[in-house]
């Protein structure tokens, strides 16, 4: 144990090697048409709308200097970021902390622990991220894998037609999977997709693009016709060059891609945003919803257009043909099985709709924080009802292979994420009742001898999803849909990894205590 204690303090003390950065968010309302169709009271930092991204180097720790100027609590999460022996800085309302109250403030100590590639912050507390609350979150890496003459950020966002929280809108929100007039549009790099600025190309140049979906619900693909697309990184992990005509997202996804421009500046081209959720009826110009943005070579040339191809005839992206550049081997033996299914359950609040679950009960925020809970409880720690029935807590040893059984039975497409770690994606398989519907269970796949890794994965209807990952950092993870109906209606659960550990290396800061 003493052992254990001392390799934690160490790594503690040499990622801390890098330069400071720091940025000021003073989190607040403003009204604001993002889309160009409705006016709302949505939530920026500074005053803005849409938020600076944010960029370091690898490396480096970003101390996120916060003020809430809301009405309500609010907190922030690193997407992706590890935050190890800092579980207090992921910034989950009421799983990491209780949240920075109105007019307080709190900085949020990010340190990249190594870790490179493209990322994001949003809110965690209640829907703030649904009303505007997200940012790209950048860390270059000092000598990259591959090379390129220039980085290009693109973000993708859905845009609601009110807050999604209002009062007034409540039952309406809730019920936006088979609403009309809630249905999103599209924000592309913080524009309407009608209106988004052009990207610009130069003969013979090659551009990493970072896609990032900062989208609370819809799914987005993203294609260039007429040029030639190479994933290197998903979710921070490089991987070894993957060639594909597309990027098929869930939210929360983020993936870069090497493009080499054409030799000549004869032509411009235009890129390809599709916006959709199979969960929602379809609807002509609504679900899905299509989006061409200028790709300019030179202003002028015309535009070269490309036949419709179906999206059946091309290849995107797939977990199970990734490989990543740090082979990490399958891990095994397992030494835990958690089996979960996606469960429906009794209508609440009289609007009739279901709850959704992980787990036995659909997932409901503790009254304290289970992370406090972990860190204060001693022994007790190590039993899952000490945290709540409601939070479907698993509680993990330390150093674990842990495989995660997800069960889907239903005709609804999800969105896991999973907080603190990357894990591998080890097999996807049909199950349930599809023939009933008119969607299509996934074919059988299982993963080659470096499973891809990633933090952020689409949980289809009709599956069961088989992931891993190595319980190395005490934590309390929030493993959940990123899909914020959905979120909100309960699916989720907790994951203590450690519990002993922790109490023995993690301190909270005292302001967040004072917080709660």
């Amino acid at each position: 144990m003493l052992l254990l204690l001392g390799i934690i303090q160490l790594f503690g003390i040499l990622r801390a090697l890098g330069a400071r950065v720091e940025v000021d968010w003073d989190v607040g309302y403003l009204n604001i048409s993002r889309d160009g169709y409705s006016t709302w009271q949505a939530v920026g930092v500074n005053g803005r709308q849409p938020i600076a991204p944010v960029y370091v180097d690898e490396g480096d720790t970003l101390l996120l200097n916060v003020h809430n100027s809301l009405d309500k609590p609010v907190s922030l999460h690193s997407h992706g970021l590890f935050q190890r022996n800092a579980t207090y800085y992921d910034g989950v309302g009421m799983v990491t902390e209780c949240g920075i109250p109105p007019s307080e403030s709190f900085t949020y100590v990010i340190d990249t622990g190594g870790q490179t590639g493209t990322f994001w912050i949003h809110g965690h507390y209640g829907s703030e991220v649904a009303n505007g609350l997200r940012a790209p979150f950048i860390i270059r890496e000092k000598a990259p894998a591959v090379q390129y003459d220039e980085d290009v950020l693109i973000t993708l966002e859905d845009w609601l037609q009110m807050p999604y929280d209002s009062m007034g809108a409540e039952e309406e929100q809730l019920r936006f999977d088979h609403l009309f007039p809630n249905y999103p549009t599209v924000l592309i790099n913080g524009i309407d997709g009608n209106r988004s600025q052009p990207i610009h190309f130069r003969p013979g140049k090659r551009y990493r693009l970072r896609v990032v979906s900062m989208s609370a619900s819809y799914w987005f693909k993203f294609r260039l016709p007429g040029h030639k697309l190479e994933i290197v990184e998903s979710d921070g992990i490089a991987i070894e060059p993957l060639a594909v005509d597309g990027l098929d997202m869930c939210p929360g996804q983020r993936y870069s891609v090497l493009v080499t421009a054409h030799d000549t500046d004869a032509f411009n081209f235009r890129f390809n945003v599709t916006f959709y959720a199979e969960y929602v009826p379809k609807l002509a110009d609504f679900n899905p919803r299509h989006y061409e943005i200028p790709l300019v070579y030179r202003q002028g040339a015309p535009t070269r257009r490309y036949s419709i191809v179906g999206d059946d005839k091309l290849v995107w992206q797939d977990e199970f043909a990734m490989v990543p550049r740090n082979r990490q081997p399958l891990l095994e033996p397992v030494d835990r099985r958690i089996t979960v299914s996606k469960q429906e359950h009794t209508p609440y609040d009289g609007f009739g709709l279901p709850t959704y679950s992980l787990g036995d009960y659909a997932y409901t925020h503790p009254m304290v924080p289970s992370l406090i809970t972990a860190l204060t409880t001693g022994d007790w720690a190590n039993n899952s009802l000490a945290y709540g029935p409601q939070t479907n807590t698993h509680v993990v040893e330390y150093m674990e292979v842990v495989e995660l059984m997800l069960v889907n039975p239903s005709g609804k497409d999800h969105s896991i994420h999973m907080h603190g770690y990357v894990f591998q994606v080890v097999e996807l398989g049909p199950m349930g009742n599809a023939s009933a519907t008119q969607r299509t269970a996934p074919k059988l796949k299982r993963a080659g001898q470096w499973p891809m890794r990633r933090d952020t994965v689409t949980f289809p209807a009709y599956s069961y999803l088989a992931l891993r990952f190595l319980a190395d950092s005490p934590f309390v993870a929030l493993v959940h849909c990123h899909a914020q109906q959905h979120k909100q209606r309960g699916m989720a659960f907790t994951l203590v990894v450690a519990p002993e550990l922790l109490q023995q290396t993690q301190r909270m800061p005292e302001k967040m205590l004072k917080f709660c």
